[in-house]
């Protein structure tokens, strides 16, 4: 036997199982799933979705995944489709399913690491539709360094309650609304069955459309890709096939996503995080995705963009805009094209069309006659929508989304919880008031574990009419879809001892979201002596792939990420 197609392989992973005498047992197993000898040694390219029945999310996956492969076959490529797991914020939250949220994430990236590596595919297209499996796919692809494109499922399209769009986040503020009494029964009932009402992902700037938007932003997808809604079929079958073909192109020219993600990109998108009032997620998996290109890039720089950024896209929840209605006036590009022509986004950065995001964006035509996305000299604030907060409290920093908020400096007393589920009873019988500081703890990543979103919590409080009176503060995390004054990431954690977990009942809080400060008012003397008492707490997590999260997660300010990334490696896998 000849070494047919060594010279189209010669370099590439797949070359290990496709050509020579000794690939003949590894292409028997081609041939068994019905590939042609010519497929078996074209280009291998892994197409990874998402796909399942759990979440609206993720329904319209499996269908995408078939236009991906069309492109792929059109181009050269021979696609093969394998799918990974995801958990479904909306579904995890308020109880302890939301514990395996961000641990998904690790799972999401190592499991397509592993599957490509096992299978040595040339490149990818990533296909994911909730919170955590958009940055777990960028985040495989970053590690693994072959040629590769992302594609978002899309978002869901708004709801219709008494007139008005509505989205999952208006039923979670209205389970405390009823909690009060200003909702009732048939109200919440009538307003669960409408606030969904398609396949796609949670519609404001929540997490997976600010993700979305990052994917733009950074280059690793295709212009305009991320805002056809899911059930735009049309829209979204011609982005699939486009993104399938795209990948042989950067095959061809051997462009690889550490080529795309690099400090320039990675600045590119804080700022289109920071424009749309994104959610603070995003300083979560920026420095996540950044550690998988061996960049250093935390809590500290993304936040130090966000306050160097115009606030211009006036978008939910903080605005009263979803991501439909970005779709209707341009997408994601009017917001690039805006922050392009202010000055703020480097247009040198590499994308995966092959063209830096300047020239992808040259002919755009920012639309005048809308009211979504604003241009840069006529801000809808000069402050950023998302800060960065350190102080006493937080010694490594902690976040706040602040788009829509009035008052921007809150002091008031503790209320300490050591958990979520706590909380949110407290709240459910109406026991916090104007001015507390609602404090949860023990909820970092390695104190959850997991560090659990809080938009149950968050939900009831400003449904109770408390979002601008009340502070919550955590060493966990808020959904997108959060708002009101609400503080996360609190680091260094309450697990490692951490000034959160110190706290006591009526300790006097200060926040300064202009200043960036948060402290609580106590001595040093008073802090050392609380210090000298402290004592570790067991998790109920002492097995399974939580505990294994937590023996290995970092802290939040730089990513919660599980291992070192490319600053150790000796070689990478697209290198084999």
């Amino acid at each position: 036997m000849n070494n047919k197609g060594s010279n189209i392989k010669s370099k590439l992973p797949s070359r290990h199982v496709s050509v020579g005498p000794k690939s003949a047992p590894h292409r028997s197993y081609y041939y068994a799933m019905g590939l042609s000898e010519n497929e078996i040694y074209q280009p291998f390219i892994g197409v990874a979705t998402t796909w399942n029945e759990s979440a609206p999310c993720n329904i319209t996956l499996q269908d995408q995944a078939q236009d991906v492969k069309t492109g792929v076959k059109s181009s050269g490529g021979t696609p093969r489709e394998f799918t990974t797991i995801t958990v479904t914020d909306g579904i995890a939250m308020g109880h302890e399913a939301m514990k395996s949220s961000l641990v998904s994430r690790e799972v999401i990236a190592d499991s397509v690491e592993l599957s490509v590596r096992g299978h040595c595919y040339d490149g990818m297209v990533g296909l994911a539709g909730c919170d955590k499996s958009l940055p777990g796919l960028m985040m495989s692809m970053v590690r693994l360094n072959i040629p590769s494109v992302f594609i978002y499922g899309g978002s869901i399209l708004p709801g219709k309650y008494k007139g008005k769009d509505v989205t999952v986040v208006d039923v979670f503020e209205a389970v405390g609304k009823h909690a009060a009494g200003r909702m009732n029964d048939n109200e919440l009932k009538e307003l669960e069955k409408v606030a969904c009402p398609s396949a796609g992902s949670c519609g404001g700037q929540f997490t997976a459309n600010t993700m979305a938007c990052i994917s733009e932003a950074i280059g690793l997808a295709l212009t305009n890709s991320a805002m056809p809604p899911a059930v735009n079929t049309e829209e979204r079958k011609i982005y699939a096939e486009k993104s399938g073909k795209a990948v042989m192109n950067l095959i061809e020219k051997n462009i690889r996503p550490r080529d795309i993600v690099t400090q320039d990109s990675l600045v590119n998108a804080a700022r289109v995080v920071a424009a749309t009032g994104g959610s603070t997620n995003a300083a979560l998996h920026l420095p996540a995705i950044a550690n998988e290109a061996g960049i250093k890039f935390t809590l500290r720089d993304v936040t130090e963009i966000y306050n160097s950024t115009p606030y211009i896209g006036d978008m939910a929840p903080g605005g009263k805009y979803v991501a439909k209605d970005l779709y209707d006036v341009g997408g994601v590009p009017i917001v690039i094209k805006s922050l392009i022509d202010g000055g703020y986004i480097n247009g040198d950065c590499m994308t995966v069309t092959g063209k830096t995001i300047g020239q992808n964006h040259q002919e755009i035509i920012f639309p005048t006659n809308q009211d979504v996305v604003y241009k840069c000299d006529q801000p809808i604030s000069t402050n950023s929508s998302v800060v960065g907060l350190w102080g006493n409290l937080a010694e490594n920093g902690c976040i706040s989304k602040i788009a829509g908020l009035k008052n921007l400096n809150f002091k008031g007393k503790a209320k300490c919880f050591d958990s979520e589920e706590k909380a949110l009873e407290a709240v459910l019988k109406n026991e916090i008031v104007s001015g507390d500081a609602v404090i949860i703890r023990y909820e970092g990543p390695i104190g959850g574990p997991g560090m659990r979103e809080m938009l149950s919590t968050t939900g009831a409080i400003y449904g109770q009419g408390l979002g601008e009176s009340v502070a919550l503060i955590t060493d966990g995390r808020f959904s997108g879809g959060t708002r009101g004054f609400c503080i996360g990431h609190v680091g260094p954690e309450a697990a490692v001892g951490g000034m959160i977990g110190l706290l006591e009942n009526g300790d006097e809080i200060i926040i300064d979201a202009i200043k960036g400060e948060i402290n609580v008012s106590l001595t040093e003397k008073e802090i050392l002596d609380r210090k000298k008492k402290w004592k570790p707490r067991k998790t109920n997590h002492n097995s399974g792939s939580i505990w294994k999260y937590a023996q290995t997660v970092g802290p939040a300010h730089e990513g919660a990420v599980t291992q070192p990334g490319a600053k150790n490696e000796t070689h990478t896998y697209a290198d084999i």
